[in-house]
């Protein structure tokens, strides 16, 4: 079995370093709610992995969008959260989690964080769809295509087992360290999106990058 798809979704989505927005967009919850959010993230994975090993590019292409514009739109959905988390401003998670006051209420807000922007653009954004479109492709036999969904298995448990670290994490930075932490991310984050943004741009319109 050919281990190097699974190597490189590891590496590309890397749940490991989005702890710190776990943390962030979380803060506020219960540990009842953190573990519907953990739950709901590592599912939500395993569903984008194993869609775009089974439907690939038709997915963008039944409505029209091409892979440039979905980079496009979702480094501007990171540019978004990015701004927020450098100004400081309650995260959407937190956000709704004060406007909420049922207990269904707030495990449905966490639950939406979870997907997004937990899941889509951080876990999985365009560069991780576009490798799994890439490898499926290339897929030859029913096998394979299996091995790409059940590789999808393997990043949800690994996105449940990072995120189940978040507690931990959380007590030894304690509230100044996560505020620091945050900012410092929120520009790292910035920088993503900037970078997810230009990439898309640059294939969408050549002439950007033309010398």
């Amino acid at each position: 079995m050919d281990m190097k798809p699974l190597i490189t979704l590891l590496a590309i989505v890397n749940p490991l370093a989005i702890v710190p927005f776990f943390i962030h967009y979380t803060q506020g919850f219960s540990s009842e709610q953190r573990r519907r959010t953990i739950r709901t993230a590592a599912l939500a994975s395993f569903c984008v992995i194993a869609a775009c090993a089974l439907l690939g590019l038709q997915i963008l292409e039944f409505f029209n969008i091409s892979l440039q514009s979905f980079q496009v739109g979702g480094g501007m959905l990171l540019l978004i959260s990015a701004m927020n988390m450098l100004n400081a401003q309650p995260a959407e998670a937190k956000t709704r989690t004060n406007e909420l006051e049922e207990g269904a209420e707030k495990a449905a807000a966490g639950s939406s964080i979870a997907v997004v922007p937990l899941t889509i653009p951080l876990l999985t954004g365009p560069a991780s769809m576009s490798t799994v479109v890439i490898y499926a492709d290339r897929a030859q036999t029913f096998w394979q295509h299996a091995a790409l969904v059940g590789y999808g298995v393997v990043i949800g448990l690994a996105t449940a087992l990072c995120f189940s670290l978040a507690d931990p994490i959380a007590r030894v930075l304690g509230k100044t360290g996560i505020n620091v932490m945050t900012r410092l991310m929120g520009l790292i984050l910035a920088a993503l999106a900037v970078e997810v943004m230009a990439d898309g741009l640059g294939k969408l319109f050549p002439i950007l990058v033309a010398r």
